[in-house]
């Protein structure tokens, strides 16, 4: 019988040389070589990411503002001209307006002219024009218009008793003031009439250029008599009152 050769068991394969591959070492827990340059340079680049963002941000935030304030001021100026349009075209229909009224005053608002003239009565109140102005109530200057002025101890202050034409506005804005014939007070607080109060109280003093030597010699002095004057004419005549008179003048040249 012929026997098997038997494998050695002191014979072992070669092994190959294993070299260490780069990062084995962190792996292993040694730090990796230029790791503190990458994280320093990683903390400048975020740095510098975050300081631009801030930047973009508020960038854009400003413009944000600025649109916002364009937006508003191009829809206040919009506004406006709307209505500087509006009060103009209905300052147009104004006399329109003025005789519908004396139409209507004098019966004449009949038939399809009545229906027209409410149509358009309907159209300008919806375009936000108001009438206002009526009768007795007390006179104002800021929406009154005096064409007329009585007086009367029927009223105790400035009344617009008549509306001669009503008045008109747009909001707060007004188109036209009402036009009214205004009634003061007869007499005053202190119970002086007005005319009372008005005229002078009392002769005011002689100008010896203006009026002459006649009048100063005639004018009396500290309330009595003038230079016996007044006791000639009681005493003697007219003559001798002008011859007096005459002489006094004469020496008065001389």
């Amino acid at each position: 019988m012929t026997q098997q050769p038997q494998p050695d068991d002191h014979l072992q394969p070669e092994q190959p040389d294993v070299q260490a591959q780069p990062g084995e070492g962190a792996r292993d827990g040694a730090p990796p070589a230029g790791s503190a340059e990458q994280a320093s340079t990683d903390t400048t680049d975020l740095g510098q990411l975050e300081t631009q963002l801030a930047e973009r941000t508020a960038d854009l935030q400003r413009l944000q503002a600025e649109y916002v304030n364009y937006k508003r001021r191009v829809d206040r100026d919009r506004g406006v001209v709307r209505d500087n349009a509006t009060a103009t075209v209905l300052t147009a229909l104004l006399p329109v307006l003025d005789d519908i009224d004396r139409a209507r005053m004098h019966g004449e608002l009949t038939g399809g002219f009545k229906a027209v003239a409410e149509s358009l009565e309907r159209t300008v109140t919806g375009l936000g024009l108001v009438r206002f102005g009526e009768p007795g109530e007390p006179f104002d200057p800021q929406v009154h218009e005096a064409l007329m002025h009585e007086l009367s101890d029927d009223v105790d202050g400035p009344t617009a008793q008549t509306i001669l034409q009503p008045g008109y506005r747009i909001a707060d804005r007004i188109v036209r003031p009402a036009r009214v014939a205004v009634v003061e007070p007869l007499t005053t607080a202190s119970g002086v009439t007005v005319d009372e109060a008005e005229a002078p109280s009392g002769p005011g003093p002689v100008d010896a250029d203006v009026a002459g030597p006649d009048v100063v010699d005639d004018a009396p002095l500290d309330g009595g008599a003038d230079d016996g004057s007044a006791d000639d004419a009681d005493d003697g005549s007219v003559g001798d009152v002008v011859e007096g008179r005459a002489s006094r003048d004469e020496s008065s040249r001389t």
